[in-house]
């Protein structure tokens, strides 16, 4: 998930309790734990966020597009690459080339067939700005992608990436149709992307919801579906409710078959009442906080040790999260990563008065009455912006207000900028004039995730999700080592040493895992999520009566 894309998003529309009663379906918690399986019907589903495209290179676009396009591979409760649009692959000896070969008969829902050339084309409209996550997955390593026949793509790369097909599996790299791409125009491919998945975008009542109609011809699920064929219901509408109160009490009200997003406050009384509720923590870059190193005053690592040793991150996180909520101690990636280092996360404690050590040693002093630090006629203020409702959810604006309090005790002046979807997306709180700190998550399916975020940022190959503003290179070859070396135990012992490394430099600091949630209606049944990104799966859902 690309926390910063430079273009604008549609702002997050809150939708009242009463205007979900016109779009009742049945639902609730009093059904029994049995029943026969009905084939039909809509699930009617409440989300938190309305993006402004259904296929992007944000989460929630992720979310959405997975719904209706399909991707070349999935990935399994075990965390196993398996089959999706790929049957089989293999890379050569010298890693630098890929081949896939592709399931036979597959159609998009615009009638073209799906063939090597159009997945091809694929990888050449993400490469080129179709999709920026895509893009920075790729860049330094994507040289081409190239039909050998209508079942078989080759990827050749400039140098070795073994976890490329991990990669594949994330929502951002979901097919569509080249005849749609090329002919249709920019609006009608952002609001209904053709692809071959299991649903197709019917319609989209901008504020609202968008209505998606079941793929009677489906033919191509992932190896670790549960089912094969077109999905069961005919029907999802996704309904966007920015309020997580409206979204419970519209669950619990039977107005809503499933909701995104549990409050953490709400998860033990949905439970009690016997609703299914799903929790997968994502892999990738926790949400974390990351230090302005290029301008300020973190720009001395003692001061960003200093912040590091002002907080009791698990007993913030504990407090607001209530059991739900992990802390996070590990600034690079979450504890859900493979490759995560134990050592970088247990790196910093709370130590007031090594934070006061600290601070005095960097010359700021305390004066005056408000505790807060001073040099040079400066005041130790610092500006955290973050993106409320898009980014941070409530139970982490929460957190963040325990954070701003801890750190005060040692004299940092920290102010919280609650920023709105549009405005923060539009890239405003982007550069190094604009924040002290950073809070955010980038989802991943490996430790690769360092490399987009701590890549070093030139004039030439500007890196906006450094957003530590560090050029490092000894922090690069780490990164780049882990991204090619041939054996997994080798490549994450160089991922543990850039987590490492971040850890020491206080570059930046975990503060709790980014939480993928589900609560669901027990007259609905086998909705999953998926395992790339913890979205939900509607494929495999039906109503029981």
């Amino acid at each position: 998930m690309r926390p910063r894309l430079v273009r604008p998003l549609g702002a997050v529309a809150v939708i009242t309790a009463a205007a979900l009663t016109l779009s009742a379906c049945a639902g609730g918690s009093d059904a029994a734990s049995g029943g026969q399986k009905v084939t039909g019907g809509t699930i009617v589903y409440a989300h938190q966020q309305e993006p402004a495209c259904v296929f992007g290179g944000w989460i929630e676009q992720a979310y959405l597009s997975y719904q209706v396009l399909d991707n070349l591979t999935s990935l399994d409760e075990d965390h196993k690459v398996v089959p999706w649009l790929a049957t089989s692959w293999k890379q050569s000896d010298d890693g630098l080339v890929w081949t896939f070969d592709l399931k036979k008969g597959v159609k998009f829902t615009d009638g073209t067939p799906l063939t090597a050339a159009a997945v091809a084309y694929n990888f050449d409209y993400w490469v080129k700005g179709g999709n920026s996550t895509a893009k920075v997955w790729l860049d330094g390593y994507f040289a081409d992608a190239k039909a050998i026949d209508d079942t078989t793509l080759q990827i050749d790369l400039s140098r070795p990436y073994p976890r490329l097909a991990d990669n594949l599996t994330q929502g951002y790299f979901g097919i569509q149709s080249q005849h749609a791409l090329e002919t249709r125009t920019q609006e009608q491919n952002c609001e209904a992307p053709i692809g071959s998945g299991a649903f197709i975008v019917d319609k989209w009542n901008r504020g609202q919801d968008i209505i998606l109609k079941k793929n009677k011809d489906y033919t191509s699920p992932p190896a670790n579906a549960k089912h094969t064929g077109p999905a069961y219901v005919d029907e999802i509408d996704w309904k966007f409710v920015a309020d997580p109160t409206t979204r419970v009490a519209a669950l619990q009200g039977g107005q809503v078959d499933a909701i995104y997003d549990v409050p953490a406050v709400q998860w033990d009384t949905l439970k009690n009442a016997g609703y299914q509720l799903e929790k997968y923590v994502t892999a990738g870059r926790p949400q974390q906080i990351s230090f302005n190193t290029q301008k300020g005053p973190f720009t001395d690592e003692k001061v960003r040790q200093a912040f590091a040793y002002s907080l009791d991150r698990a007993s913030i996180v504990g407090t607001i999260g209530r059991g739900v909520i992990p802390a996070e101690g590990n600034g690079g990636v979450s504890r859900a990563t493979p490759g995560y280092s134990t050592k970088a996360a247990d790196w910093y404690s709370q130590d007031t008065a090594k934070a006061d050590q600290l601070l005095d040693a960097a010359g700021w002093t305390r004066s005056g009455s408000t505790g807060v630090r001073e040099k040079d006629g400066a005041k130790l203020a610092v500006k955290l912006p973050y993106g409320a409702g898009s980014i941070i959810n409530a139970d982490g604006a929460a957190i963040l207000q325990g954070v701003k309090e801890q750190a005060a005790k040692v004299g940092f002046d920290v102010e919280l900028v609650p920023v709105p979807q549009s405005e923060f997306f539009s890239g405003k709180y982007s550069t190094p004039d604009s924040y002290d700190l950073s809070a955010g998550y980038w989802t991943a399916v490996t430790a690769g995730i360092l490399y987009i975020n701590w890549r070093p940022s030139t004039a030439d190959d500007p890196n906006y999700a450094n957003s530590a503003f560090y050029n490092d290179d000894t922090l690069a070859q780490y990164i780049l080592d882990g991204n090619s070396a041939s054996t997994v135990d080798a490549q994450n012992a160089s991922y543990e040493k850039a987590q490492e490394y971040i850890a020491e430099h206080a570059l930046s600091i975990g503060v709790y895992d980014r939480l993928s949630t589900l609560a669901v209606s027990t007259k609905l049944r086998d909705v999953w999520q998926e395992h790339a990104q913890g979205g939900p799966t509607f494929y495999d859902a039906y109503f029981v009566k």
